[in-house]
């Protein structure tokens, strides 16, 4: 376990244990933190607690041309019930993210100070959010870090039925528009893997990173 000083620096990803913590400590500044999302790393860790910087060995992601569409959610957005804008209302994206409640887990990971961070990230035009709205009501979305070439999600939320998948599959088409190589999606969950995510090993998954 590496513990981070004030210095700017990362120790290789290689060096994370076996459940892919790599460091504890250091801080949130938009500096440590641009520089963590580049390397591979990134901060996950309850209130309180210091920090803890991970890089998970394998890496949950997407290949864009892999995105699953089911047709009962073909149907949903031929019905266009639901409006999709991108960096409108990133603070109420990852405020609902915070809000949610989410089954298995008792809080959530995302503090006031996590906030405040990938707000300030979010007005330097590196952290960006996905808006679903319905009725003129935010009902879903999506945040997370845009490095130009992957893109690596942080949290989604929904409200109603559908709502993040709306999200996700608009972000998915956005990222293809602008020839992104992979989206990020850190560890695995069965909801993604049902939308085309698979796990590829951490070297395979830094080897498309450093391709910019």
């Amino acid at each position: 376990m590496h513990y981070l000083s004030k210095d700017l620096f990362f120790p290789a990803v290689s060096e994370a244990d076996e459940e892919g913590i790599l460091a504890i400590g250091g801080d949130l500044s938009p500096e440590r933190l641009q520089l963590a999302y580049k390397s591979g790393i990134f901060p996950w860790f309850n209130e309180g607690e210091p920090i803890l910087w991970w890089s998970p060995d394998p890496r949950m992601v997407l290949f864009l041309d892999e995105l699953i569409v089911s047709k009962s959610m073909r149907a949903v957005l031929n019905k266009k019930i639901f409006k999709v804008t991108f960096n409108q209302n990133f603070k109420d994206v990852i405020s609902n993210c915070q809000k949610i409640k989410r089954e298995g887990q008792n809080g959530t990971w995302i503090s006031n100070d996590m906030i405040d961070a990938y707000c300030n990230l979010h007005e330097k035009g590196i952290a960006k959010s996905v808006e679903v709205w319905q009725d003129e009501v935010l009902v879903g979305g999506l945040y997370g870090i845009d490095l130009g070439h992957v893109f690596c999600g942080e949290s989604m939320f929904s409200k109603v039925s559908n709502a993040s998948k709306v999200a996700f599959i608009a972000l998915v088409e956005y990222l293809r528009k602008g020839n992104y190589k992979l989206l990020d999606c850190q560890v695995y969950n069965p909801h993604l893997e049902s939308l085309g995510c698979c796990e590829i090993d951490r070297e395979e998954f830094m080897s498309i990173l450093k391709s910019e």
